[in-house]
């Protein structure tokens, strides 16, 4: 037995990824305050739509969710992206984050049709 509930969003492949991106983008270490805020807020709220996604009853209800959960995740990925190119992260972060972001659109486009 787990030690704590088995909800939706764990069933879920998108979720795991999604916060394999929060993990990324923390780590990517941000130097522009703003834009590290910024980009932090996006990936979290990709987690957070992939788990409301999951925990919807209405195909059009996932799909809304999921749509922003994609959104949010290339959002965060071009934020880390910028701020490599602003020199305020190093582009081995950028790089490693929008692998993971590429790893999560896929199946949110999938979830989404």
């Amino acid at each position: 037995m787990l030690d704590r509930p088995l909800l939706p969003h764990h069933r879920l492949l998108a979720f795991g990824v999604a916060k394999d991106l929060l993990i990324a983008v923390r780590g990517a270490r941000i130097r522009d305050s703003h834009l590290r805020d910024q980009v932090l807020r996006a990936a979290q709220s990709a987690c957070l739509n992939c788990a409301e996604g999951a925990a919807r009853a209405t195909r059009s209800d996932k799909a809304r969710a999921f749509t922003i959960a994609r959104g949010e995740a290339v959002e965060a990925a071009a934020g880390v992206e910028i701020a490599a190119a602003c020199g305020t992260a190093l582009q081995d972060d950028a790089d490693r984050v929008a692998v993971i972001a590429d790893r999560l659109v896929a199946p949110l486009t999938r979830l989404i049709r």
